[in-house]
């Protein structure tokens, strides 16, 4: 019997009552569960398998699958059902997710990411913005695409009060040592941005939600960090523009 925590992030009927979910577990990165009866009404296992659901899974594994023999809840995110927003925002990290995080991959940081991020969305305590800026910069630097923030990459200045960031390249220059020559995707920004994104990249998990900074520093700020993702990735994601065109509701 192997027993896991981890959290549901994706889910496929498959029949009337059974499915198969994709669970964001601590050790062993996200597995893909098959799930009898989950689907059921009154099934046993059916909250503990629903989607966004943080449970204690029991499993049994035959050849490279998983079956599920009985499953508790820890925590449902039921709160992300609140708005379209949070659903669309909580379906865009999980997409992510299932592309980027392979089974057998360790993976507790970002499952301490995912459970705060997801905290923070379903009790409304932290702007969608905010959230999606933090999840994708923090969730790259977590997987090995941590950018070089720590000075300019020519003369090492560590505070400019203008500079020029490249997704694609992970690093930036001052306004100083900055060429058109060097690259045609850089980005202009100011130091708030720049602080933000340090706090994202190196702040310890108590402090990673607690900075602030302007409405329009946030745009800026949520706009570099989806770019990051998207070039490193090398994909884009449905769920993201769903996001979008809901957050324009919202505006």
């Amino acid at each position: 019997m192997i027993i896991q925590e981890g959290i549901v992030l994706r889910e496929r009927l498959v029949g009337e009552h059974d499915k198969f979910i994709d669970v964001l577990t601590k050790n062993s990165g996200i597995i893909e569960i098959t799930a009898k009866g989950a689907g059921k009404i009154g099934g046993k296992s059916r909250s503990s398998a629903q989607l966004f659901a943080y449970s204690k899974f029991c499993m049994n594994k035959k050849g490279n699958r998983y079956y599920l023999n009985s499953a508790e809840p820890i925590h449902i995110f039921y709160g992300l059902r609140d708005s379209l927003q949070k659903i669309a925002l909580a379906s865009y990290f999980s997409e992510v997710l299932t592309y980027c995080i392979d089974e057998d991959c360790g993976s507790e940081d970002v499952m301490r990411l995912v459970l705060n991020t997801f905290h923070y969305l379903e009790s409304g305590k932290r702007e969608p913005e905010m959230l999606k800026a933090i999840f994708e910069l923090r969730l790259m630097a977590e997987i090995g695409f941590m950018p070089d923030i720590v000075g300019c990459r020519m003369c090492g200045v560590y505070e400019p009060e203008t500079l020029y960031f490249s997704e694609k390249s992970s690093c930036f220059y001052c306004e100083d040592c900055f060429s058109d020559a060097v690259d045609k995707g850089y980005t202009k920004i100011k130091l708030p941005v720049l602080s933000a994104l340090r706090h994202i990249v190196l702040a310890d998990f108590n402090r990673l939600f607690n900075f602030r900074i302007s409405d329009s520093a946030m745009l800026t700020l949520s706009a570099i960090t989806e770019n990051y993702l998207i070039e490193h990735l090398e994909r884009r994601f449905q769920t993201l523009n769903y996001y979008k065109d809901i957050r324009k509701i919202y505006e």
